[in-house]
């Protein structure tokens, strides 16, 4: 067991988020461990799809460039990865970064793959439905299922070596969790320590969310240099408190306010925010600004994890055709209208099929519905239609009536634009966690 704080950041939030805020942490965080967090619900069901086609694809599609950037400082400095961007196919991904070291000619090191998370064939096997909708889940109506991994197999990887570690479904402060009980040698069944971890990988599980990205509102919560935001990194002690912080220097900022604001973010109950390594409790957590873009967070607890573990399941839902068409000057609004009533008329008397229709004219009402428009009319609007049909033929033919605005609909109308693609509607089910077996595969390069 170690006494010392240790250091641990986060260099993504998300599939696209920004590398050089990454760079920035390995290079100047004095950081133990980095940790990737690129999955959300639908990014591992559009990389399973991705799989099906190529066996060798499925990972996450900005794994080279991170990899490129990262794993040389990386090695020189012997911080150790932790990443999720194997998403729908780990092993795939352990194999680029083995590549990639090889061809810059960096060796010694460890590379650790976590798998099991893929429980489509558990769920379509019978037994199972949506929670959501109640619809039984078969190979026919699934075209994806993971579960929410918890810390066990990054804590067995990093514990016998592993420098790197890949993962698919793994839940987001599992990531963090894992390599802060083993390094302050915490057994994942203390459910306190346990409830502590997971609060510090919820803090810094969004990256720039909580050094001031999504947090910054003009003239309400200014937040300096945001072009050049820090990503966050954690002093964490043996007790499980922790200091969240940034490089000094790099922009944003890290507040009381940043941090009640990441706490509270995806939160049902603060009492008991359920994940798969425990049922943790923040609602007795103290955060105390210590200056100088220093926060103490601490007072989490849990309770024992649950039984079952949640599973994401991706399902085909239909189409959405899409149009849409802006309108200028005196009478936008009004234009903007009637134009959506034509294209709604048009779909009735043409006898297209469809199950949703939205017509919004963005800018104005397209988040809160009619009569939610404030102020002044705007001199320009954007009209979006949109709607969910059984097939691509008829979600292109919602798309063409748009266009066909051009030279039917009122005057003024511009920038078409169309487009169809099919839903990908997320659900969920609950497993039996037993029957969800994990396994860590080792290479070293």
């Amino acid at each position: 067991m170690s006494t010392r704080p240790f250091r641990i950041g986060c260099g993504a939030g998300y599939s696209g988020d920004r590398i050089e805020p990454a760079i920035e942490l390995v290079e100047r965080g004095e950081l133990d461990v980095i940790v990737f967090e690129c999955l959300a619900e639908r990014t591992i069901a559009i990389a399973q799809q991705a799989r099906a086609v190529d066996p060798s694809a499925g990972y996450d599609p900005r794994l080279d460039e991170r990899v490129e950037a990262i794993l040389p400082e990386a090695r020189r400095r012997g911080v150790r990865i932790v990443t999720n961007m194997g998403a729908a196919n780990p092993p795939a991904a352990a194999a680029r970064v083995r590549d990639i070291a090889r061809r810059r000619g960096i060796g010694g090191f460890t590379i650790a793959v976590v798998t099991g998370d893929d429980v489509r064939a558990l769920v379509t096997g019978g037994g199972f439905s949506a929670s959501e909708t109640g619809e039984a889940l078969t190979p026919d109506n699934v075209v994806s299922a993971n579960a929410y991994l918890g810390a066990e197999g990054i804590r067995e990887a990093l514990a016998k070596g592993a420098d790197v570690v890949v993962t698919g479904r793994v839940a987001d402060p599992s990531l963090f969790l894992a390599p802060i009980a083993l390094h302050h040698g915490w057994r994942l069944d203390d459910w306190t320590l346990a409830g502590h971890g997971t609060l510090v990988g919820h803090m810094l599980e969004c990256a720039g969310q909580v050094t001031g990205g999504y947090f910054a509102d003009p003239g309400v919560k200014d937040v300096a240099d945001l072009a050049r935001l820090g990503f966050p990194f954690a002093e964490v002690d043996a007790d499980g408190s922790a200091v969240i912080t940034k490089v000094a220097g790099s922009g944003g900022q890290v507040t009381t306010a940043t941090c009640k604001e990441q706490l509270l973010y995806e939160i049902h109950d603060p009492a008991a925010y359920v994940t798969p390594d425990v049922a943790a409790d923040f609602s007795g957590v103290c955060i105390t600004d210590l200056g100088g873009d220093r926060v103490r967070v601490a007072g989490a607890d849990g309770r024992a994890r649950p039984a079952t573990l949640k599973v994401s399941v991706g399902q085909f839902d239909g189409w959405i055709g899409e149009g849409q068409m802006s309108y200028a000057g005196i009478g936008a609004v009004a234009r903007g209208r009637l134009a959506g009533g034509i294209v709604t008329e048009r779909l009735r008397l043409t006898g297209v099929p469809f199950r949703e229709l939205r017509c919004d004219l963005i800018g104005v009402d397209a988040l809160h519905g009619p009569g939610a428009e404030r102020g002044i009319e705007p001199y320009e609007v954007r009209l979006r239609v949109a709607a969910r049909t059984a097939s691509a033929a008829d979600a292109w033919r919602v798309a063409r009536e748009v266009e066909s605005l051009y030279t039917n609909g009122p005057a003024g109308g511009g920038g078409a634009f169309t487009s169809v693609r099919q839903v990908l509607a997320m659900r969920s089910t609950f497993v039996p966690r037993d029957r969800v077996p994990w396994r860590v595969d080792y290479e070293t390069v």
